[in-house]
């Protein structure tokens, strides 16, 4: 493992999607929230989705060049296109909607449609707690569990995530994905020729199984069983039917390089404290109940783990794991290579 800076990261994952095709627009948004996401302790979303996303863009399932845009917008919503791009500036551009019809009405919805993989799903919601405000965001993916009772993949793990600020206090985050537990760990049971825990997930004829490659071309189970997968329903009707963005059923996997343009949607709110009950109230409120919380030996508050993370990596830098860093230090030169060649042909 190396210790890596934030900016020095962030620099090599920006060159490999810049010299992938990205704009700056689409690179520089992008890499400053993989490296958010890995600062966090959010590795499965960090940089090391970056070697998957310069594949994308060379197999044409991401436009590298997009420009989200504002297609439809009324006092407190608005529709963000984000063109087939990367997910991540239509999703900045979508919370400075949300954020700015809040601060004129009490809340503000902004939809994304045309989108592709946005990350942790709290992560966009960073400004939102800064400003005092409380966020939501939600997503829809590609198809991964089936609907209660089925056995077909029909609904993405579909993450949910709420920031709640404090003050003179980090926000409280709370952030999870509506599968009983990530992809990426199956993933990581079937290359080890490990089995996985009875309930995780479905083989290919709907039966449980502790098989990671039946799983694998099988689907995952939602967590909490039917309420999970109801609360999985609502988030894909959510997104996909104000948005008008794809179902997880038709937008290809994020893991391989070949495939569609996923079209998937994402969903977010804003809402000011001071257009409710008012903003000391709700400050009241919510430190009462955290404190109640914290009371019970043991407690721990959603996202503490993640502020000791990033503080450790501002001061320290990220650890990634060696082979990891090569990969993405081999591909920016590679991909500087070649185009260097191209400009001489």
């Amino acid at each position: 493992m190396s210790r890596v800076p934030m900016t020095q990261l962030e620099r090599i994952a920006n060159a490999a999607l810049r010299r992938a095709g990205a704009s700056q627009l689409q690179a520089d948004a992008t890499a400053a929230a993989l490296v958010r996401a890995d600062a966090a302790g959010l590795a499965s979303h960090g940089v090391s989705r970056i070697p998957m996303y310069v594949a994308h863009l060379r197999a044409d399932r991401v436009d590298g060049r997009a420009m989200p845009t504002v297609r439809a917008a009324r006092a407190s919503a608005a529709l963000v296109d984000a063109g087939c791009g990367f997910a991540f500036p239509a999703c900045d551009l979508a919370i400075a909607e949300a954020m700015g019809r809040a601060y004129e009405t009490g809340v503000g919805v902004a939809a994304v449609t045309n989108s592709h993989h946005f990350g942790a799903a709290a992560l966009p919601l960073d400004p939102v707690a800064r400003a005092g405000m409380v966020g939501i965001a939600m997503g829809n993916s590609p198809a991964a569990m089936p609907a209660w009772g089925g056995r077909r993949p029909l609904f993405g793990t579909n993450p949910i995530a709420a920031v709640f600020p404090r003050r003179g206090h980090a926000p409280v985050v709370i952030d999870l994905s509506l599968s009983e537990v990530a992809r990426g760990k199956i993933m990581v049971a079937a290359k080890q020729g490990k089995p996985i825990p009875l309930g995780w997930a479905l083989d290919e004829a709907g039966q449980p199984t502790t098989d990671a490659q039946a799983a694998l071309r099988g689907s995952m189970l939602p967590a909490g069983g039917v309420k999970g997968a109801m609360l999985a329903l609502m988030v894909e009707l959510l997104v996909t039917s104000l948005a008008g963005a794809s179902f997880g059923a038709e937008a290809d996997s994020f893991f391989t390089e070949a495939g569609n343009r996923p079209r998937i949607g994402q969903l977010f709110m804003v809402l000011d404290p001071g257009a409710f009950a008012g903003s000391d109230a709700y400050a009241g409120r919510v430190e009462a109940l955290l404190q109640a919380m914290l009371d019970d030996a043991g407690t721990r508050l959603p996202g503490a783990r993640r502020d000791a993370a990033q503080a450790d990596a501002q001061a320290h830098g990220i650890e990634i794991p060696d082979a990891l860093l090569r990969e993405l230090r081999e591909l920016a030169e590679e991909l500087a290579e070649e185009a260097v060649q191209e400009g001489k042909a």
